[in-house]
């Protein structure tokens, strides 16, 4: 038996099968059907591709570059990499070529596969700037592009066994990943986290996941994220079957086939199946669309504390699942345990709507340079909306003076890479500077307020933390997305993204005369201002003077990926925004 003390992360697979010889290692979709594939036939494929890379003269700690969508050969690559000592450097398909060029560089890339031609073909244009790259090759079979199949025929004749040398002098200490970070405020830095790092994390999630193996998971954020990567790692040292989904876009019909009893969210995507099931409910009349509504009512009061649910709440709530709310859980599945929310804030109201429906949220708190688990609402000790639970096992937690969160423990990086004067800044006599404020209530449940760096002063003095504004503005329905801005200036305001869709079904009602218009006209109309104007007033109401948002900033643009404003896992870059509407801004104070 594999001794769990000392597992290096492709030893997972192995454990796995030791425990568990006939489990489907994962399930995903091909020609229309569910196809599953088991650990002894995933680990034939990781084999053959190491001793091609071996063939290729990948040697121990060199650098493997990674780029591809969710798929069952993106996790082929991973421990094909890992067991012959390299060091995998997974990106997102979706950032932009500069970034391409500072990561390979900055890592040394002498390798990379990708997932499809389009990026084959990206890789190669920029090839000529990128001093180490050797070998670019693909997952998807194409024209014109180098399969990965190669690596596969490479091995053809090598004898398998001489993977055990390989395998066998690798630590649980080494180097497995490096890690760029999104970059918010500034050049990505790289993460880097030994086998141990992860394999501590993974210990810590399996430790408060109520899942047994054999159970179903379905996975549909980016592998490369450091949050998904981990709990695919903690679905197999449970024995937890992965379903990867089609698409973002398949999602809600995936879950409707899979069933699964455990999946991982980013609010985003929780929002989008909250809007979904609003919109339906809006669609009944009479006495149907009565039920429905006083139903979420009763949601919305919402506590998971038992002891502070009266018994006329609890009778209610019951009514309102047998009529409404059980109908949301059957939606998802009807057979969930887990969804692990993660990555950003999650809206208290979202929380308390799907927890009382029966839908088990619990929101949790990680970093990249923490493996990134720190902490999450369980199971095992109940839920406090607001906050992102207790420190998982082995992890330590306290609050500097000024609030920052430190961490400790062994899910702590080894350093950023390449550079030890910003590690040793992050990383002060063992503790991890995570950046974030917080709070802790009932002396141990941490609520974070705001990120550190994103605090600012007003004029008068005041402090402004923008977290926990924007959380609020963005409860309302008609407002999609928001950034508090002000620094230096008399009073805060905030960009604010209208939700689009939502106002056009108010303006059916209220406005229908607008309904012709074009999006940036009708954005820009007296009545719509006003709405959006009336929303921000309300979530003003639970802030300091100073706090409150003056005179904001409309834009008909949403925030994405795609235009620069979002990072891959959705988080605001403030700086690119401020810049790009800095006529606004500029306009805005210099008129105040």
């Amino acid at each position: 038996m594999i001794d769990t003390q000392n597992l290096r992360l492709f030893d997972l697979a192995r454990r796995q099968i030791k425990l568990y010889p006939n489990l489907p290692m994962f399930g995903y979709k091909q020609g229309g059907e569910w196809k599953y594939l088991l650990t002894a036939d995933f680990l034939n494929e990781v084999d053959r591709i190491s001793l091609g890379l071996l063939s290729l003269g990948i040697e121990r700690g060199e650098k493997v570059g990674l780029i591809a969508d969710s798929s069952v050969e993106w996790h082929i690559m991973d421990f094909a990499i890992q067991q012959v000592g390299g060091v995998v450097v997974a990106m997102y398909p979706n950032i932009t070529d500069a970034d391409y060029q500072y990561i390979f560089n900055d890592a040394e890339i002498k390798l990379c596969v990708v997932g499809n031609k389009s990026l084959y073909k990206r890789i190669n244009n920029i090839k000529e700037a990128i001093y180490t790259l050797k070998y670019i090759f693909c997952i998807q079979e194409a024209e014109d592009v180098r399969s990965w199949n190669e690596l596969k025929e490479l091995a053809a004749g090598q004898d398998p066994a001489m993977l055990d040398n390989y395998r066998d002098k690798i630590l649980p200490t080494d180097l497995a990943t490096l890690i760029y970070t999104s970059g918010t405020t500034g050049k990505p830095k790289g993460v880097m986290l030994s086998h141990n790092n992860i394999v501590f994390n993974v210990m810590s999630a399996r430790d408060i996941t109520p899942c047994q193996a054999f159970d179903r998971g379905l996975t549909f954020l980016p592998p490369c994220h450091a949050y998904e990567r981990m709990v695919v790692y903690t679905y197999m040292y449970i024995g937890i079957t992965i379903h990867i989904a089609e698409s973002l876009d398949k999602i809600g019909q995936n879950i409707g086939e899979v069933k699964p009893h455990i999946m991982t969210a980013v609010p985003r995507i929780l929002e989008k199946v909250y809007e979904k099931i609003m919109k339906t409910g809006h669609e009944l009349s009479g006495v149907k669309r009565k039920v429905f509504d006083w139903a979420v009512g009763v949601a919305d009061g919402y506590d998971p504390n038992p002891q502070k649910r009266s018994t006329v709440y609890n009778f209610k709530l019951s009514l309102a699942r047998k009529l409404v709310l059980n109908k949301w859980y059957e939606a998802l599945g009807g057979h969930l345990i887990t969804i692990a929310s993660g990555s950003a804030s999650l809206h208290n109201k979202l929380a308390r709507m799907f927890l009382a429906a029966g839908i088990p949220v619990y929101e949790g708190y990680g970093l990249t340079e923490a493996s990134p688990l720190i902490a999450v609402n369980h199971y095992l000790h109940g839920v406090r909306i607001g906050t992102v639970g207790l420190a998982v096992k082995y992890v330590e937690v306290k609050l500097a003076e000024d609030g920052e969160i430190l961490v400790k423990g062994p899910n702590v990086m080894m350093g950023y890479y390449k550079d030890p004067e910003e590690t040793s800044k992050t990383i002060i006599d063992g503790w991890l500077h995570t950046g974030d404020i917080a709070v802790l209530e009932e002396g141990r449940f941490i609520r974070i307020i705001d990120r550190k760096k994103e605090m600012f002063k007003i004029s008068g003095g005041k402090y402004v933390t923008p977290q926990p504004i924007e959380k609020r503005l963005v409860e309302s329905p008609f407002i999609e997305q928001a950034m508090v801005i002000g620094d230096g200036q008399k009073f805060a305001s905030a960009y604010i993204v209208p939700n689009y869709s939502n106002l056009l079904e108010w303006a059916r009602t209220n406005a229908s005369e607008l309904l012709s218009l074009p999006k940036e006209e009708f954005l820009k109309q007296d009545a719509i201002l006003k709405k959006i104007n009336s929303e921000i007033r309300l979530a003003n109401q639970h802030f300091g003077n100073w706090e409150q948002i003056k005179k904001p900033i409309i834009l008909t643009e949403e925030f994405t990926i795609e235009g620069g404003e979002l990072t891959p896992t959705l988080k605001m870059k403030r700086k690119v925004i401020l810049s790009k509407y800095k006529v606004l801004f500029d306009e805005l104070y210099h008129s105040a």
